[in-house]
């Protein structure tokens, strides 16, 4: 399948593997690479420059195809070596970042002056529509549904996308929500050019997580999501455990008056516990209602080859079957 995300990026398939915490390592990245789609390292699950470095070596030593880096833009009082992060990047060859949270402006002449392609990841049209203006070459349109940060709108992808396609002249990916043949040619339809996956590919056997993990997203339903940091605006959606109940909790009794402090224990130092210890009531997560739509633990190459071979099966046969009716 030819899209405008193929042809920027290099890549067999219209399948993005998005950035996430402690799971975007070079194991992830290079299994989604190889079966055809764009796998993303996560920089900032790496301690240091020097550490992305490796693990940017690591991947290559495991693909041949193009893969890409993660990079989030947090405002933070002790502020991450972004600039030796970008140095990292590029250095190490790599040909696509994802970039999120703030606005990457001050980052892309660098990135770009190396030839990498930019795409933005963003949760709203109005924030698309700044990633084309200043230089972005696609964009990740996140709706409501997505694990991780949906951002304060609260628009589901029925309505965000088919928007973007109206008001963007760049490519860009539907993201949240995605999980097979159906969410790919849904999102053609809508006007994207592919689709980005995180949740689905946490459920594969190559993804470096504690299996406690992937058998929790296979068990859960699409009910079992929650939206923390509401009060902060700092809106997460994160799969309903213990700790996340102790969070929602502090924020009902707290109000308005609740300050980060009040639930750091719920949210500092999560991830490595529960990706790698099991620890499912450790805190809160990012995980995507499409937990509802995920029944198994393939591996990368048969989830991606089942999507592209299904998403032929029903443009080919259903679709246009119906126009033959």
């Amino acid at each position: 399948m030819k899209t405008r995300i193929t042809e920027l990026f290099g890549i067999k398939h219209p399948i993005i593997q998005g950035g996430m915490h402690y799971v975007g390592f070079a194991e992830m990245a290079a299994a989604v690479s190889n079966a055809g789609g764009l796998g993303l390292i996560t920089g900032l699950t790496q301690r240091s420059p020097e550490a992305l470095a490796e693990e940017i070596a690591r991947c290559r030593e495991m693909t041949d195809k193009p893969f890409g880096v993660n990079l989030t833009f947090l405002p933070s009082v002790n502020q991450p070596d972004y600039p030796g992060y970008v140095k990292a990047i590029i250095e190490g060859g790599v040909k696509a970042v994802e970039t999120a949270g703030n606005n990457p402006v001050k980052w892309l002449p660098p990135l770009k002056e190396a030839g990498i392609k930019v795409i933005h990841k963003c949760t709203a049209v109005r924030h698309a529509l700044k990633a084309e203006s200043i230089g972005c070459d696609a964009v990740s349109v996140d709706g409501f549904e997505c694990g991780g940060h949906p951002g304060e709108d609260d628009v589901p992808n029925m309505i965000l996308l088919p928007r973007a396609a109206d008001e963007l002249k760049i490519p860009f990916v539907a993201s949240g929500g995605m999980a097979d043949a159906r969410s790919l040619v849904a999102s053609l339809a809508m006007g994207a050019d592919g689709m980005n996956m995180g949740t689905r590919f946490i459920a594969t056997k190559e993804a470096p997580v504690h299996e406690n993990v992937k058998l929790a997203i296979v068990a859960a339903s699409e009910l079992d999501t929650r939206l923390v940091m509401r009060p902060l605006r700092n809106t997460e959606r994160v799969l309903n455990n213990a700790g996340v109940e102790r969070l929602l909790q502090k924020e009902k009794e707290l109000g308005a008056n609740i300050k980060f402090e009040d639930i750091i224990e719920e949210v500092a130092g999560v991830y490595p516990r529960i990706m790698q210890g099991g620890e499912m009531d450790a805190g809160a997560w990012s995980c995507g209602m499409v937990a509802g739509l995920i029944y198994d633990i393939p591996s990368v190459q048969e989830l991606i080859d089942r999507i592209m071979s299904e998403a032929e099966a029903i443009i080919r046969g259903r679709l246009e079957g119906l126009l033959a009716a």
